[in-house]
């Protein structure tokens, strides 16, 4: 998980740039979406599919928390996507994460 290190760091770093101007916005008597304030999260609805970044089919969302976390159930098994991993490409709910690393990760 080392590897994704980075990519986690990246996504803290953003959520740190659109915050702020969602509440500046805000202030300023503009309306903002929650969705355009936490893209990620946004980006997969329970029973969507998700891919990796390879673009194979990993699984169907179970569920998705608030926190924008996405849980799937491969081979009779609970995994949680985190939502920093989570992007929207091509219109595909897709992880940086492969299938092999949702599995290993338990």
């Amino acid at each position: 998980m080392n590897k994704f290190a980075p990519l986690a760091l990246l996504a803290t770093f953003l959520t740190f740039l659109i915050a702020p101007a969602a509440v500046y916005a805000a202030k300023s008597g503009e309306q903002v979406s929650v969705a355009a304030a936490s893209a990620t999260s946004s980006a997969v609805k329970a029973g969507r599919t998700v891919y990796d970044v390879n673009g194979q089919r990993i699984a169907p969302a179970y569920r998705v928390t608030s926190e924008g976390v996405v849980q799937v159930i491969i081979n009779s098994k609970l995994y949680s996507i985190p939502a920093s991993t989570i992007s929207d490409v091509n219109g595909k709910a897709t992880t940086s994460l492969t299938k092999r690393d949702l599995t290993r990760s338990r």
